[in-house]
């Protein structure tokens, strides 16, 4: 079977159900009346134009709610002109009588299984060249002189894997040299990484024969050269050259043959549940959203929060306020969109099953439009990207980074006296130790996220890792088969031990010694949150520097009991180390001062720079939150991060002003003492980023000489800080928020903290496929109405094998006691 657009544009195209032969319109009658065939499956293409004003118009707020909801829903935002839309029918001749499909219970099970079968083929050229199908194959000009290596390759009937990486799907055989290597990505989650394409862009091989699809009637086969699927007449001979017998090639429905099928076992199979029926889950809360080209990372965010009660209360229960207070461009406000989003996923408009025995009459009678399964969070995406050099790009991102950055807009974009956000939030009491002199500092700071180290050195199966390792590489040596994939088991208790342990303090400065010393830092919960986020710190780096992750299973529980972690502020017989700053060395001639600040602030920590890289953020950007926070430590810089998310420069490398600059801008930009005795901007925006108010984060600053540590401690120390009069204050206040006579009604309470006890159920998870955060692709798990359900982008089933143990980030809400 082939297709052909360019052939048939209006009329799509007709495929005969008994010779899977396809035909423009102008030629299925003909072909009708020669053979006697009358049933057929018509597949066409359908051109939607842009609405007005999706993109950049101002709708009218209260009236055009519905519209304002369905826009993304019914066109690409970010197409010029046009978007497509395929549609499938079941066509009987003479009448011309159609049935639209899929699933219409109706029809007898084996036409259904033949419709299914036919919509499905697993033909790698409809998955990668929709648009440049061919009705009839042509034999390709390089079949006939290709060159093949005496390179002794022997290509073994199992076992496969991409020479360039760990995918064992999708795999294409190189006729050239032997070399299998993976296909191209597609954003449906299928595909590879690219490389077969990159081989052929480095050799000029031009033939290449997925793996899988081999069987003595012939094979699949691309010509990089022609950019095109080809026939190969000589693919016996080509084939042999490599150790494979057509002849013999009896394969299976899943391309390996019987006596070599094995479990899955890779992280794409075990993840998307692949060989495994799924039930798809239609309705209110089941709706999927569709990739708009490496977007699943949003996806999978965006189903966990608004999977939330506190969510759904604040943007979808208040949707009429919402819409009714929107600005003229309500493409430009969060909450609109949020709100605009949230509708979408939960209304169940957009997640409705196959029509019904009893509509089918109605439907076939009457003009119907195709029913539309999933929506399109463009609108959505271009505002929550806009101005942001990672997330405005089709990029694959962190979804742990994009948390963070929807959590932000979220405190940044209050809706009612409810901030949803605040279910997340929970302060972190951490506690120094000054090994020589033993005495101690205890310090709180508002988190997000629990971030879970893996204890690989804790792994249960060593002795199959090793003896898998030796395997692998022998394997890969002798160009054999490579053994069952064995992961490390890491017990989640042990994970749980890392984190609580103490870890030591770089270039730590004791106030009771006045000198540096050995210093170590333990971290406790000061508070519980309602909901408790938990990341897996799968991402670290090589030894060459490179971004590499770790491919382990955690035993992650189901009910979670971390109240042993709750934080017991100073002891009883432990002494608080003296609160003083380190000294500052002031020369005599000003310039002389300003250029020794310089030159002092040169020195980055750089095992802070990693802390944070390891988190996902680009490498520059955690080189300028150590540099602008005077070397803090990893806390301090993270809030940094968080609050210059959103700043085009973000990502950019770290520029010094020069020395003629640093009188002007260099002690705001480097976190010293201000010249107008005002605190360093920088640092006010660190603590609002914690949660705090503007002016509680200057009065504190102003009290404590701009320490930022200090001045930390001084919030929680004053509770009821009196208020500000300076002039000068309320005019800068008003400059920088819009909102400023609102805050100052509200005083000084800091971040609202929801504490209450430890203990938690799990609710969901995102699980991440690949080796590298800006790769690979994200699925959500969450458990609804008893059971787990699987989010894969517009794919929402119930499903049957959750991988709990590969999880990325997972969610769980506490247990009322």
């Amino acid at each position: 079977m082939t297709f052909s657009q360019k052939e048939d544009s209006e009329g799509g195209l007709y495929v005969c159900m008994n010779t899977f032969l396809g035909f423009g319109r102008e030629h299925i009658e003909r072909h009708y009346r020669k053979t006697g065939q009358c049933v057929y499956l018509h597949l066409k293409r359908h051109v939607i134009e842009k609405v007005p004003g999706a993109s950049g118009g101002a709708l009218p707020k209260r009236r055009n709610a519905k519209l304002f909801l369905d826009l993304e829903i019914s066109s690409d935002l970010n197409s010029d002109d046009f978007e497509y839309e395929d549609e499938a029918k079941l066509v009987i001749f003479p009448d011309h009588y159609e049935i639209s499909l899929p699933n219409i219970e109706e029809l007898p099970a084996l036409v259904t299984i033949a419709c299914d079968a036919l919509l499905s083929a697993k033909s790698p050229y409809r998955k990668q060249e929709p648009d440049s199908w061919e009705e009839e194959l042509q034999a390709s000009k390089h079949a006939k002189t290709l060159v093949q290596l005496d390179n002794g390759v022997r290509i073994p009937p199992s076992g496969w894997k991409c020479s360039k990486c760990d995918l064992r799907e999708n795999l294409w055989l190189n006729l050239t040299d032997g070399s299998v290597l993976c296909g191209k990505w597609f954003f449906d989650g299928s595909g590879g990484n690219g490389h077969a394409m990159e081989h052929y862009k480095e050799t000029g091989y031009p033939l290449a024969v997925k793996l899988g699809t081999i069987t003595p009637d012939g094979a699949d086969v691309y010509s990089f050269d022609e950019e095109e699927p080809v026939l190969d007449p000589h693919i016996a001979k080509h084939l042999a050259h490599f150790g494979i017998d057509m002849l013999q090639m009896q394969v299976t429905e899943n391309g390996l043959r019987d006596n070599d099928i094995k479990p899955r076992v890779s992280e794409w199979e075990v993840i998307q549940e692949a060989g495994v029926k799924l039930k798809p889950m239609y309705g209110p809360g089941y709706t999927g959203m569709k990739n708009l080209g490496n977007s699943c990372y949003l996806n999978a965010v965006m189903q966990a929060i608004f999977s939330i009660p506190e969510f759904q209360r604040a943007y979808v229960g208040n949707l009429p306020r919402i819409f009714d207070y929107s600005p003229l461009d309500p493409t430009q406000d969060f909450n609109t969109q949020m709100a605009k989003l949230g509708h979408g996923l939960l209304s169940g408009q957009y997640s409705k099953p196959p029509m019904k025995s009893e509509l089918i009459e109605q439907v076939m009678k009457e003009e119907h439009k195709p029913q539309h399964n999933g929506i399109s969070p463009r609108m959505f995406k271009a505002f929550i990207s806009k101005g942001h050099p990672e997330f405005s790009s089709n990029r694959q991102q962190d979804a742990q980074e994009f948390f963070l950055h929807l959590i932000n807009l979220v405190e940044r974009n209050p809706v009612g006296s409810e901030n949803p956000s605040d279910v997340f939030r929970f302060l972190v009491e951490e506690r120094t130790q000054c090994c020589q002199s033993r005495k101690v500092r205890y310090t709180e700071r508002v988190d997000y996220i629990m971030q879970l180290p893996v204890a690989m050195e804790a792994a249960t199966n060593k002795d199959e890792l090793i003896a898998y390792e030796l395997k692998r590489r022998e394997a890969e040596a002798a160009r054999r088969p490579l053994p069952e994939l064995v992961r490390a088991k890491i017990p989640f208790s042990a994970c749980l031990q890392a984190f609580s342990e103490p870890s030591n303090v770089e270039d730590f400065w004791s106030s009771a010694l006045q000198a540096k010393s050995a210093g170590v830092k333990t971290s406790r919960f000061a508070s519980f949150p309602e909901y408790l986020v938990v990341q897996i710190k799968k991402f670290t780096f090589g030894l060459d520097w490179i971004p590499k992750k770790l491919d382990v299973s955690i035993d992650m529980p189901d009910f979670l009991d971390i109240s042993h972690l709750r934080a017991r502020g100073l002891q009883p017989g432990e002494e608080e180390l003296p609160d003083i700053a380190p000294p500052i060395v002031i020369p005599d001639d000003p310039r002389d001062r300003m250029t020794n600040h310089f030159v002092e602030s040169l020195d980055i920590d750089e095992s802070s720079v990693m802390q944070l890289a390891e988190m996902g953020f680009p490498l520059e950007a955690c080189r300028k939150a150590v540099y602008y926070t005077g070397n803090l430590g990893a806390e301090v810089a993270f809030n940094w991060i968080i609050a210059h998310m959103e700043e085009p420069d973000f990502a950019e490398p770290l520029v010094i002003p020069a020395f003629g600059e640093v009188a002007s801008s260099g002690a705001a930009a480097l976190g010293a003492v201000g010249l107008d005795n005002q605190p360093p901007e920088e640092m006010v925006a660190i603590i609002i980023s914690m949660g705090f108010q503007r002016n509680l984060a200057i009065q504190a600053l102003k009290a404590t000489n701009n320490n930022l540590e200090r001045a930390l401690e001084w919030i929680f120390s004053h509770p009821d800080p009196e208020e500000e009069s300076d002039p000068a204050l309320d005019t800068m206040d008003m400059e920088n928020n819009a909102n400023a006579n609102i805050l100052a009604e509200t005083g000084s309470e800091g971040p609202r903290i929801k504490d209450g006890p430890g203990r938690y159920e799990l609710f969901g998870f995102i699980s991440h496929m690949g080796t590298s955060t800006m790769s690979g692709h994200y699925v959500c798990h969450l458990r609804k109405e008893g059971r787990w359900v699987i989010y894969n982008d517009l794919r929402v089933c119930a499903s049957e094998r959750p991988p709990k143990d590969l999880g990325y980030i997972y969610f769980y809400h506490r247990i009322p006691s």
